[in-house]
């Protein structure tokens, strides 16, 4: 966390964002581009009406500050924070510690890990040991308004995440990207399956993890690929 800088182009509140400076390197330039500034924008106007942004806006970047660029070595895309107060904390599919129940696609997520490494990760449904590891948790909207899923798409968080893969894609190689459902997979269109190791099944939601999901086993074929190129494999159980 040393590295973290002022993000001086992207200024909400008294309080300055911060972005790890791996990650200001090479997607930096973006929060001068205008779509982020009306993002910006946005989201002050959001704040002061009152409303209730999740996460709060010290955890907006949280997934870049936790897993630098030159650590990542495993992407997992979601979609947008939870907006249950509370449960959103800059991690995709994550949760804070404590938070029960655990989200509906989280538990699904714990259960396939079950089923594929014999691992039970019921009792802590926060996945920074993850993050921390180099699995970036990686939201394509990064905040949303509290209890109105979906809120904050297409104001402009879309085109600085998919900065971020793009920059990952064209920079790092070996990488191993999980698409979980059609989302992400649309969003991992710009990933070079010869530079990086894709593997996509449906969404882990209850709506469709039975589906394909189930049975997929992504966390030890995550490993072994990483293995494969000689990286020290994701301890899941973290």
């Amino acid at each position: 966390m040393t590295h973290l800088q002022p993000v001086r182009d992207f200024v909400v509140s008294e309080r300055p964002i911060k972005l790890h400076q791996s990650w200001l390197d090479h997607v930096g330039d973006e929060f001068r581009q205008p779509y982020m500034q009306q993002l910006r924008t946005f989201l002050v106007n959001e704040m002061r009406a009152g409303k209730q942004i999740l996460p709060e806006p010290k955890l907006w970047f949280n997934a870049l500050n936790t897993t630098p660029f030159d650590r990542v070595k495993v992407v997992i895309l979601g979609q947008d924070p939870y907006p249950t107060p509370g449960h959103a904390h800059g991690l995709s599919f994550s949760v804070p510690p404590g938070v029960r129940p655990l989200p509906k696609s989280l538990q699904n997520i714990f259960t396939e890990l079950r089923d594929d490494l014999g691992i039970d990760h019921f009792a802590n449904g926060c996945l920074q040991g993850w993050a921390e590891q180099g699995v970036l948790l990686l939201n394509a909207v990064l905040t949303v308004e509290a209890r109105k899923p979906n809120s904050h798409q297409g104001k402009g968080w879309e085109p600085f995440t998919d900065a971020v893969v793009q920059a990952l894609n064209r920079e790092r190689q070996g990488l191993v990207f999980l698409l979980w459902g059609a989302y992400a997979q649309k969003k991992g269109r710009i990933i070079d399956p010869k530079r990086h190791h894709v593997i996509r099944s449906p969404h882990p939601s209850p709506l469709s993890a039975h589906r394909g999901f189930f049975g997929s086993r992504p966390f030890s074929r995550a490993n072994a690929w990483l293995e494969q190129q000689g990286v020290a494999p994701i301890d899941w159980s973290a």
